[in-house]
């Protein structure tokens, strides 16, 4: 069944400053400690591209299992994209294909890694908050760039490193090298993970890529890379290297 636009996700006429405020109001439902499934039985990874040059949004999920990292489903949404991408308020823009796309899983999982952030912008609300705090799912904000905070100390090329993002005084998240020789990847928390168990986390689903599987196997099929795929399929359609 197809999710439906929440009161989390107004309907897009322009005001941003309306946007903004809906932001200030769910920055502030975002549950920063551990409250999540343990053992962890089922995560997923989601990701959003675009097609028809910009006018439709496609979102996928891929459901794993979290033991073995076998694909138990996969999932692509499309829906016509309902506003032009403003910086800072991509979530609006991406969030009704994501809840389609979670809706159409067999079973919604124990945690969700988001290709986005999480608390690491600057309203502490990026998509992978959104989207927790939206469907209740703890959820980790896996991002390939800063996009607010600064990281006061050198990050070691030891595989696994991490150090702290700030905004000021504030720690809003970490800087993870998941893969020696790669830029490192943005991590932060969603909902429902607290800060120290972000970069565990992520890691603890490296495999010889630098992004996690969950976020690896949603980005191939957000953006059609590589063999083509049906919409749900089997493990071997993911087959290739994204380095």
């Amino acid at each position: 069944m197809a999710r439906t636009v929440t009161d989390a996700i107004p309907d897009w006429t322009g005001d941003v400053a309306a946007l903004r405020a809906v932001q200030a109001d769910l920055a502030q439902r975002v549950v920063l400690r551990d409250d999540f499934a343990r053992p962890l039985r089922t995560i997923a990874g989601f990701d959003v591209g675009f097609e028809d040059d910009g006018a439709t949004t496609r979102a996928a999920a891929v459901l794993l299992d979290a033991d073995t990292l076998e694909v138990i489903d996969q999932q692509v949404a499309r829906l016509p994209t309902r506003m032009p991408y403003i910086p800072g308020f991509l979530s609006f823009r991406e969030l009704p294909a994501l809840l389609e796309a979670l809706a159409m899983l067999q079973a919604a999982p124990d945690l969700a890694f988001i290709d986005g952030h999480g608390i690491a912008h600057p309203r502490r609300l990026g998509i992978a908050a959104h989207f927790g705090v939206d469907t209740g799912l703890p959820s980790i904000g896996v991002a390939k760039k800063i996009l607010t905070g600064e990281a006061r100390m050198a990050l070691h090329e030891m595989r696994g490193a991490f150090t702290p993002l700030r905004s000021g005084k504030e720690q809003i998240g970490w800087l993870l090298r998941s893969k020696p020789g790669c830029l490192p990847l943005i991590v932060s928390p969603g909902h429902r993970v607290a800060m120290p168990s972000a970069p565990e986390l992520v890691m603890r689903y490296v495999g010889k890529y630098r992004l996690p599987e969950p976020t690896r196997l949603a980005d191939r099929l957000a953006s059609r890379r590589g063999p083509r795929m049906r919409d749900v399929g089997s493990p071997d359609l993911f087959a290739g290297d994204d380095g």
